[in-house]
């Protein structure tokens, strides 16, 4: 599916098009994650009977925004008049929740389910759609991925993809307190939301 044609007419570009335009953003690493997450996506989208194209195209879109800099994020966040507390923050956060700005600016995307994919890859939120979830835990279970407790993540997101956001977001927010990191209040927000999922 992923090195197919679009469909659907979700998007003004076919496939390969759009992988171009992704590719001119981002480094080499950064790129073929982003690849190997959209095929994660289109495998747990077809696990879980949600639109594989909707979600290759987010899966491919997540990180569109990942190497800008801190002033471009800055600018748009004052621009669009969002969230002044972002501004506490950095990339990490940045490159989801303002990420979708620059989609919808520059490439003209505006369908909100893959907009709202990218949004919330980052840090999750209280209410995720399917295709949040699977753009979500894609991101962190992709192949490429080596760390810790990753093959756990893949095995309890292939079985139960809820539990996955749930098991996602108590990792991260143990990461950051134990490496002292600052936490972004919305982390926590989808930690206490998804705590039922467990």
């Amino acid at each position: 599916m992923a090195t197919n044609e679009y469909q659907e007419n979700l998007i003004p570009y076919t496939h390969a098009q759009l992988v171009e335009k992704v590719k001119e953003k981002l480094d080499d690493k950064r790129f073929e994650h982003c690849l190997r997450v959209e095929k994660q996506a289109i495998q747990l989208a077809t696990e879980n009977e949600v639109d594989p194209e909707k979600a290759g195209i987010a899966g491919l879109l997540h990180d569109y925004a990942k190497q800008r800099s801190d002033h471009d994020f800055i600018k748009v966040i004052n621009e669009k008049q969002m969230d002044p507390e972002l501004l506490d923050y950095g990339n990490a956060i940045w490159h989801g929740v303002v990420g979708a700005e620059f989609i919808k600016d520059e490439l003209h995307i505006f369908d909100e389910e893959i907009l709202n994919a990218v949004r919330k890859h980052t840090v999750g939120a209280a209410y995720m759609t399917k295709l949040d979830q699977i753009v979500y835990m894609a991101d962190y279970i992709e192949p490429g991925r080596d760390f810790p407790g990753v093959d756990k993540a893949r095995q309890i997101t292939h079985q139960n993809l809820e539990k996955g956001v749930f098991y996602q977001t108590r990792e991260t927010l143990k990461y950051l307190i134990e490496n002292g990191r600052p936490i972004y209040p919305g982390t926590i927000v989808t930690y206490n939301a998804w705590q039922s999922a467990q």
